[in-house]
């Protein structure tokens, strides 16, 4: 019943094709091979790259509206579940009807097209925390959070889809650019230095927390200001800011009344033959055991979401969300954006004292994609 009524909008053709295609299996790639292909962005690349996204691009969207169909919990049925849904339909109907792509103008006219689909999921993140939103106000409060981890984990293979999705279009798009900035590959920097992303990150997460409390914690870094490996600037620039932003609000809500000053946060980067380890250290107060599970999670967050109960679901201004803002994924994603290259993100905490986060980065740069 429930899914007559989702699709009650759509053909019943396109409805068995995105079946068909979401059990086709899904193709990974590394980090190392997107920097080795792209490193020469010869217009016969350009064409395998766009003739493997017509066909990869649409299994891995077919997969998801599948799995929006069939959330438990009523989930499916949200209003702002049902506006994401339909983006992935749309996007799956626009990938399927675009004919082979034999030459150079199939494939800019197809570039053109996949850009105009990213920018259509721009919004999905707030618009998923909405609808979650939305169901948390209706579920029974006595429900367990415990029974919701279906709800976490397709969250977490949604997002963590979306981030290949995105990386990928993104890649593609990139490799456009007839002046590239000196040592990037489309979203690639083969020489990033982590010092100074963690830098700038840690700028604009000051900014922020000035704005919000009127003052912010100094910031220490330390590393070997030399070093640099290939990895995507705009993926560590977001987790570094994550990990600094909260770590300056926790000092600063910890030493607000105090007369004793604000105790920096610091920034450790380590350069290990297999990772590159950050490690964000603060002295906020820490994090009671018993709450450290659930940082990760999607569902106890009690932070503002930008989008509310009363937006215009069709009206949204997509360019004043800011992906991460305020609605308390910033962990949970930041945790995927490190796996998402095989990577990954602890958080240990001493209550009554801080927390430290170490944000590990493969430096191998050659494990698959998780292709959940």
């Amino acid at each position: 019943m429930a899914a007559k009524k989702l699709y009650e909008s759509f053909s019943k053709g396109l409805f068995e094709e995105v079946q068909r295609w979401g059990s086709m299996k899904q193709t990974g790639v590394s980090l190392k091979y997107m920097l080795e292909f792209g490193s020469t962005p010869t217009a016969r690349n350009l064409l395998i790259s766009s003739q493997f996204l017509h066909k990869e691009l649409p299994i891995r969207i077919a997969r998801r509206a599948i799995e929006l169909q069939n959330l438990p919990y009523g989930l499916s049925l949200k209003p702002a579940v049902l506006k994401v849904r339909d983006w992935y339909l749309d996007s799956f109907r626009d990938l399927r009807s675009f004919p082979d792509i034999k030459d150079q103008n199939d494939e800019l006219e197809f570039t053109r097209m996949i850009k105009m689909i990213k920018v259509r999921h721009n919004n999905v993140v707030p618009m998923m925390a909405l609808g979650v939103q939305q169901l948390k106000k209706d579920l029974d409060l006595k429900v367990d959070y415990k029974d919701l981890d279906e709800i976490h984990q397709f969250l977490d293979r949604f997002y963590m889809s979306r981030i290949g999705i995105r990386m990928l279009i993104g890649q593609h798009v990139a490799l456009h650019d007839p002046n590239p900035p000196p040592d990037c590959v489309g979203y690639i920097h083969t020489k990033m230095s982590p010092l100074e992303v963690a830098r700038s990150a840690s700028e604009d997460a000051r900014c922020i927390c000035s704005r919000e409390y009127g003052s912010a914690p100094d910031v220490h870094i330390y590393g070997d200001p030399d070093f640099t490996f290939p990895y995507v600037p705009t993926h560590l620039q977001l987790m570094v800011f994550e990990l600094v932003k909260n770590s300056l609000r926790a000092v600063e809500e910890r030493f607000m009344d105090s007369d004793k000053v604000a105790p920096p946060i610091r920034i450790i980067v380590a350069d290990g033959l297999e990772d590159v380890t950050i490690k964000v250290s603060d002295e906020g107060g820490g994090i009671p055991r018993s709450g450290l599970p659930k940082i990760f999670t999607y569902l106890y967050s009690t932070a503002k979401n930008p989008l509310d109960e009363h937006s215009d679901l069709e009206t949204t201004d997509v360019a004043t969300l800011s992906t991460l803002a305020g609605y308390g994924y910033g962990l949970p994603i930041s945790r995927l954006y490190a796996r998402y290259f095989g990577g990954d993100l602890q958080i240990i905490s001493m209550e009554g004292y801080g927390t430290d986060a170490y944000l590990h980065l493969s430096r191998l740069g050659d494990s698959q994609e998780p292709l959940p």
